[in-house]
């Protein structure tokens, strides 16, 4: 989409303000529509976001002005409000039906290694669509994701969400995430993953295409070939993000959610500074970036729902989707102006050393999970 952005001649610092308007979107959104999913259920919530996102989707591929991309952001973010914190609710609720909530990264893991097999072969399809007319990949993506309505028709809420108080109000709601950021493993995570390595790893998303046009132009790939060329590596990284997804389970297993919180912002740093001084490892960085943060994501969930109850469990879960957005802004207006002044090269490379250096200091404070 960034391909697209840069056709209709927007430059970086106006695409990374699209994003920020998008997180600011999340920010004053994540819970007033978190509370809706408590309070009209997890299944609403998400068939409102599905019907916004598609119809949106539909309009940025009609659009060709920064004003009007900038307004439709607005509805993109909010179609997104109201899934982010339903989605692992209702899943962990509806798990919990089964007494099986331990096993939530396990399924939420192959959902995704699912979701990314299938999206290599939409990869593949897109780039060649956009060696077409970059507009349509958007008008294909609003009419798979509006068939998520009929399918969504016939899913119900969890017994476990149906059987619990949810009449509890807006102040109750703010009362109760509160009370789980005042808790201190919970809180160092916050700024460990929702803060430092969410806010990073969303800067690598955002440059992936013009550092891989960069990268491929170099070696002598000709212009005319990047689309496609894009479409097959977006194939290959969902395939690589859905091989780690498959097994989360078995991650976290035999390496542990506290090992994996422990390592993985030094390696990410590492590679992002490594990408600045030998661009051709932003290949092999960028075809694991998609897995490891899938990965990651699916372990912080299950950490925090391990914690919480089901009364309010939307609420909070947005409460830390809003956390990182409104973190990830600074980050965002930062780059694009340092990808104008230099590269996007140079400003993923600084990105990676704030990730290492803010993770150190955290640690010296505490380790984000607890026993």
């Amino acid at each position: 989409m960034y391909l697209f952005f840069l056709a209709q001649d927007l430059s970086f610092t106006q695409i990374v303000v699209l994003e920020s308007i998008y997180n600011l979107t999340t920010v004053l959104g994540e819970i007033p529509t978190g509370y809706v999913g408590d309070r009209l259920g997890r299944r609403n919530s998400l068939l409102i976001g599905t019907a916004l996102i598609a119809v949106t989707l539909l309009g940025i591929g009609l659009a060709g002005s920064f004003l009007a991309f900038a307004g439709l952001y607005v509805c993109w973010s909010m179609g997104y409000n109201f899934r982010s914190g339903s989605e692992d609710a209702w899943l962990y609720d509806t798990l919990t039906d089964d007494l099986s909530a331990d096993q939530f990264a396990h399924v939420r893991g192959r959902g995704d290694a699912v979701a990314l097999a299938i999206g290599a072969g939409a990869a593949v399809t897109g780039g060649y669509l956009g060696s077409l007319d970059l507009s349509l990949p958007w008008f294909v993506a609003a009419g798979v994701t509006a068939l998520g309505v009929p399918v969504l028709l016939t899913v119900e809420d969890p017994e476990t969400y149906e059987g619990s108080d949810t009449t509890l109000g807006f102040r109750q709601s703010l009362g109760i995430i509160r009370d789980v950021l005042s808790r201190s493993h919970i809180r160092a995570l916050v700024l460990y993953y929702y803060v430092l390595y969410a806010a990073v790893t969303y800067l690598v998303f955002v440059f992936l295409q013009p550092v891989f046009e960069t990268v491929v132009t170099d070696i002598g790939v000709p212009p005319t070939a990047i689309e496609s060329l894009l479409g097959v590596f977006y194939a290959a990284y969902s395939l690589v993000g859905a091989a780690l997804s498959y097994y989360t389970g078995v991650i976290k297993e035999r390496v542990g959610m506290r090992v994996w919180f422990l390592l993985l912002p030094f390696l990410v740093g590492g590679a992002l500074v490594g990408m600045y001084f030998v661009p051709l490892l932003a290949l092999p960085t960028f075809l694991l970036a998609r897995g490891l943060a899938d990965v990651t994501q699916t372990f912080a969930g299950q950490y925090v729902n391990d914690r919480i109850e089901t009364v309010g469990r939307a609420t909070v879960l947005s409460a830390m989707a809003m956390v990182s957005g409104l973190t990830v802004i600074p980050f965002q207006l930062g780059s694009g102006v340092i990808s104008d002044l230099v590269s996007p090269l140079f400003a993923l490379a600084v990105a990676g050393i704030v990730l290492i250096g803010g993770s150190g200091a955290i640690l010296l404070w505490e380790h984000p999970i607890s026993e």
